[in-house]
């Protein structure tokens, strides 16, 4: 007799433990408007594994013209909130720096957030390349930044030139791809777009760009799924996440 009936998965563990492109940090960008889902979200990060978060804020022009002042008071804040919390990772944070006029000031003041290292986590707008963007890798490169690009599988101006994705990183600029492009939470083309990345080997980061509890309920559902476990094997001490000093 047939069993139709399958066990479900149990979701495994991430194969890094620290996330560096996350939206958890309370009230300031598109991500947990409030500490109460800040700490939700947090908790549901811990039996993925992280035990280090390094939050990334949006910074752009005219939207979300965030500081390290407003950054800071609404990390202080979560640690607040996160006393109790069993396991709570280590958090601090950095930004995601769209390549905008408020970039360019930032840059010229010498304010850009950044991560460990000097790793700088830098995102396209959506619409169109930066009509910079070789000039500006360069530039940040010759001032000692690490320029790693946000979710490149994110950016349909690039489907159709795949080769524009090797000469940006064969310039020096880093690629992080997202959990949630992995889980298919986009579509199709991003997924299909993150996995050529893995397979071309360029994929120096993973993030999980976790903005809301429905991201992180279809993270649990990768997590517990066949296509995670192949794309471990294949991302599995390769990527640079663990290796950022603290």
């Amino acid at each position: 007799m047939f069993n139709f009936f399958h066990k479900k998965r149990t979701p495994e563990k991430l194969f890094f433990g620290t996330d560096i492109h996350c939206h958890i940090l309370p009230g300031i960008d598109d991500g947990s408007p409030d500490v109460k889902t800040s700490v939700e979200l947090v908790g549901r990060m811990i039996p993925w594994g992280i035990g280090r978060i390094i939050a990334s804020p949006h910074v752009t022009y005219g939207t979300f013209p965030n500081t390290p002042e407003i950054a800071d008071a609404a990390m202080h804040e979560l640690h607040d909130a996160l006393q109790n919390v069993p396991d709570a990772p280590v958090i601090s944070h950095s930004a995601e720096n769209r390549i905008d006029e408020l970039f360019m000031q930032n840059l010229e003041n010498n304010t850009l957030m950044t991560l460990p290292d000097n790793y700088l986590l830098i995102e396209n707008s959506f619409i169109q390349e930066p009509w910079n963007l070789d000039q500006m890798v360069f530039d940040l490169l010759v001032k000692g930044y690490k320029p790693i690009m946000a979710h490149p599988e994110r950016y349909a101006y690039y489907y159709g030139k795949k080769d524009r994705y090797k000469d940006l990183h064969n310039a020096g600029l880093l690629f992080q791809i997202n959990l949630l492009s992995l889980a298919g939470a986009y579509g199709v083309a991003e997924k299909k777009i993150a996995e050529y990345l893995i397979d071309e080997s360029l994929v120096d980061f993973v993030g999980t760009d976790l903005h809301r509890v429905r991201h992180a309920d279809a993270i649990d559902s990768y997590l517990a799924s066949k296509d995670y476990v192949r794309h471990r094997t294949a991302l599995d001490g390769r990527v640079l996440n663990d290796s950022l000093s603290d």
